[in-house]
């Protein structure tokens, strides 16, 4: 039977007055609980106060654990709060023995026992503080891990690529003592051979648009038949080449006048060996690029080369940063994103690393409410009144019903699979745009669902 010395061992009531501690003995019922008792589902009521005598409780389940009590431990409902019914199961983990009291006696605890009902409120002030810090930790992890695996995949292809289109340039750069010797065999003058490198070289300074696959196929033909009457060797891998750096029959016909019909075959043999150097080092150049482009993003978006204060943010960073770290579950879903932000958009005083953590959860969420073809995102952002930015998320997925638009920012609370979600993303943004004097809200209908976050400019 519980008595005052198992209530004086826990830490929160040690200076609770003993009247006061013998009036919580009265009116709670002592119970015991089995290894693996399930307390209650989700969606249970949650009526009692329970004190954990001896034993071990777990909110949660595999592999979302949320909370491990080890007596002694106060949970379940508390004085002043409004916690009603369970979003987690709630399991007993070894042989436990509690004292529960129900929430109708809260009540009569709070105008009679002023230093115990003190000592819980003070529990429940701590429980939030600490959940909350816990719940923004758990998700700053979940956002690291969506975006290392996202940006696993963007940093594999070009890495790919360079290693091998650097092999292919080892392997074609063996080949050129080869044509250095038809080169030593041809008779050209100088000015012949400035001819040739001039006109080589400004085309390979024009950039322009990419042919169609018709009109790339249809002049590869076409500089294939001149070749093979000129008799040029290769015929068909030279006209590849050529047309890949758009070359034409009257470019062809210009160098067969500069070097005679006798040069032409080694001329061009030159030729395509700088257009395969060429096209090799545009490749590694873009891939090393690309590169660059995605370690910018992370340490923008992970905010690593500045200080954790309160900053002017620039929107548009964040948000295009976010969508290059999720670039391949964007294209793996095949959602077209546009985003429509004013380069006059004005900067905001606020913590850029929080607010990325609100892009990732928005913009993730969107991607996987699309549908599997012709998903949306559309991304803007405006000024209302000289005081506000606004941001909206709006995609074509499904939509939230109404009775689920009321509770999509409680926390816990997914729509998700097991597993797929913890329910604390769109917790944690609130609580992010609270944090930045701002607020959130959702419109919701089938085809069409808006998240509009407004932020005040200055938040002094």
């Amino acid at each position: 039977m519980a008595n005052l010395a198992d209530l004086t061992a826990f830490p929160a009531l040690q200076a609770v007055p003993d009247e006061q501690l013998q009036w919580l003995l009265d009116h709670a019922e002592e119970k015991k609980y089995p290894a693996g008792h399930l307390l209650h589902k989700p969606g249970d009521p949650i009526d009692h106060l329970r004190l954990l005598l001896t034993g071990e409780v777990t909110i949660g389940a595999e592999p979302d654990e949320l909370l491990h009590y080890t007596a002694p431990a106060i949970t379940g409902v508390l004085p002043y709060s409004r916690l009603t019914e369970g979003v987690q199961p709630v399991t007993v983990d070894t042989d436990a023995r509690m004292l529960e009291l129900h929430r109708d006696h809260l009540r009569d605890m709070a105008t009679t026992c002023y230093e115990l009902t003190a000592a819980l409120v003070q529990q429940m002030t701590d429980r939030v503080r600490n959940f909350t810090q816990q719940a923004q930790q758990e998700e700053k992890l979940a956002s690291l891990g969506r975006l290392s695996a996202g940006l696993a995949h963007e940093l594999n292809n070009p890495v790919s690529a360079i290693v091998r289109n650097a092999d292919a340039l080892r392997n074609h750069m063996r080949a050129t003592p080869e044509r250095f010797k038809e080169i030593m065999h041809m008779a050209l003058t100088d000015e012949q051979t400035d001819v040739v490198n001039e006109w080589l070289f400004e085309k390979l300074d024009n950039k322009t648009a990419p042919l169609s696959m018709l009109e790339r196929s249809s002049l590869e033909d076409d500089l294939t038949d001149w070749l093979d009457d000129q008799k040029v060797p290769n015929g068909p891998d030279l006209a590849n080449s050529l047309a890949e750096f758009r070359f034409t029959e009257a470019d062809l016909d210009f160098i067969l006048e500069q070097v005679g019909p006798e040069n032409v075959a080694g001329v061009l043999g030159w030729v395509n060996n700088n257009l395969v150097t060429e096209k090799l080092v545009v490749d590694i150049g873009e891939a090393s690029g690309r590169m660059a482009t995605l370690v910018a993003s992370i340490k923008s978006y992970t905010h690593m080369d500045r200080g954790g204060g309160r900053e002017a943010v620039v929107l548009a960073d964040g948000i295009r940063s976010t969508i290059t770290l999720l670039g391949h579950k964007i294209r793996s879903k095949n959602v077209a994103v546009t985003v429509d932000i004013p380069d006059d958009l004005p900067t905001i005083q606020g913590w850029p690393g929080e607010l990325n953590q609100v892009w990732t959860n928005l913009i993730d969420n969107a991607i996987d409410a699309a549908p599997d073809t012709g998903g949306t995102l559309a991304i803007r952002s405006y000024v209302e009144r000289e005081q506000f930015v606004y941001t909206t998320f709006t995609d074509n997925g499904s939509g939230i019903s109404d009775g689920i638009q009321q509770k999509i920012f409680e926390p816990f609370f997914t729509t998700k699979g097991i597993g797929k979600g913890s329910g604390l993303g769109l917790d944690v943004v609130q609580g992010v745009i609270r944090h930045h004097n701002g607020s959130i809200k959702v419109a919701s209908k089938p085809g069409e669902t808006t998240f509009t976050i407004c932020i005040p400019i200055s938040n002094e």
